[in-house]
């Protein structure tokens, strides 16, 4: 749970960096954990601004350790000094975009952000973070009376994305104080579904991993582990992996845990061989992807310490899909990685659907899986002399 401070700083409208968002904790509820994961959802944090986020997940973190910061805004938490360097990350940043130029009329043209299907983005609402302070948008479409009916089922060209700030003239839109490069988010709030322990909200991608390692961290603070461990949140994931890059390059890790969101297919149009995860199905260990290969002594350790624990887990392997523990499995000469995910519906859209449930037992699994990287184990991991020689 995030230390009561915290808690109490963001409930009285803690800065976060853009002066104009202040994500709150609901005090109401009661669940610090719930709380949490809201503000993180509703912070702003496209990739490149990801400062919001990182206001809070500073004070989450410095209690428990050394602090420090890469040269991409990364943030790194450092606690212990001996046995294996264990690296746990979760990425701040989010899909979005940036502003690139106003229209005559006043409309603004964007560069999109991270991977966007073009499908998703008319017709939604979104947040131009400008020098005056949030200008809400809206991305324009032409209407269903008008679109002569053998164009109405064509494909959406992202070319043609206009966002209508209400201004009639360029100089009306420039007034808010909008100029090119200013962040754009997906304007979408937290809301806790009538379905207990279902959360929607943008941005899961990948606030539910920087939850992850806040309370995981925190439990180990608690229950100790036998290692030299770095508690990692990272920028600009969705462009490239880029701020793992760099991160991983400091760390330099001998062995790597990314938690993201997960891909569940539980959804009626899903091809089953998209993607295996379910919502409540437990952690979504990621067997393959197009962006690494977990090494599978490792996958085999997780896999025993979530029967040992009675946590479920599901065996995903997402073609179209890339992660920070690519990077850290390429640092130094190598290390053993596994990406695991908590199952998210609907990804790299405004409303994601997460399940509380995937997150507790995430949570679990990883205070497990790091309790038992001694050196020992850490050794056998990475070795790969044949047997006999």
């Amino acid at each position: 749970m995030p230390p009561r401070p915290l808690i109490a700083a963001l409930a009285a409208g803690l800065c976060l960096g853009a002066s104009a968002f202040t994500p709150t904790l609901a005090q109401a509820a009661g669940d610090p954990t719930r709380d949490l994961l809201e503000a993180l959802s509703n912070a702003p944090g496209p990739s490149g601004f990801e400062e919001p986020v990182r206001a809070i997940m500073v004070p989450a973190l410095k209690p428990y350790g050394k602090l420090s910061y890469d040269g991409m805004g990364s943030v790194i938490l450092e606690t212990g000094t001996s046995g294996p360097k264990v690296m746990l990350d979760a990425h701040m940043d989010e899909l979005g975009g940036m502003t690139r130029r106003i229209t005559a009329d006043g409309f603004v043209t964007m560069q999109m952000l991270g991977g966007w299907l073009d499908a998703a983005l008319p017709g939604q609402r979104w947040i131009i973070i400008g020098a005056k302070g949030p200008v809400q948008a809206v991305s324009a479409m032409r209407d269903i009376h008008v679109i002569p009916a053998d164009e109405r089922g064509k494909p959406f060209d992202r070319r043609n994305l206009f966002l209508d700030v209400g201004a009639s003239s360029a100089a009306e839109a420039a007034a808010l104080g909008i100029e090119a490069g200013d962040p754009v988010v997906p304007d979408s709030k937290f809301v806790e579904m009538n379905i207990a322990g279902r959360y929607m909200g943008k941005a899961w991608d990948d606030r539910v991993g920087c939850a992850v390692i806040i309370e995981a961290l925190q439990r180990l603070a608690k229950e100790g582990h036998p290692n030299h461990l770095f508690v990692v949140a990272t920028t600009q994931e969705e462009i490239g992996l880029r701020g793992a890059q760099t991160a991983s390059n400091l760390v330099q890790p001998d062995i790597g845990i990314a938690i993201e969101g997960g891909m569940a297919g539980d959804q009626p149009d899903t091809h089953p061989d998209e993607t295996n995860a379910r919502l409540g199905g437990g952690p979504d260990l990621f067997v393959y992807d197009a962006s690494a290969l977990p090494n599978r002594k490792f996958t085999a350790l997780i896999r025993q310490t979530a029967k040992e624990i009675g946590v479920p887990v599901q065996l995903d392997l997402v073609s179209g899909y890339g992660d920070d523990s690519a990077m850290m499995q390429k640092s130094g000469g190598g290390a053993p990685t596994m990406n695991i995910g908590v199952p998210v519906r609907y990804m790299h859209v405004h409303n994601g659907i997460m399940d509380r449930k995937d997150f507790d037992e995430t949570v679990d699994l990883v205070v497990a899986v790091i309790k038992r990287l001694d050196a020992k184990t850490v050794a056998q991991l990475r070795d790969f002399t044949p047997p006999g020689q």
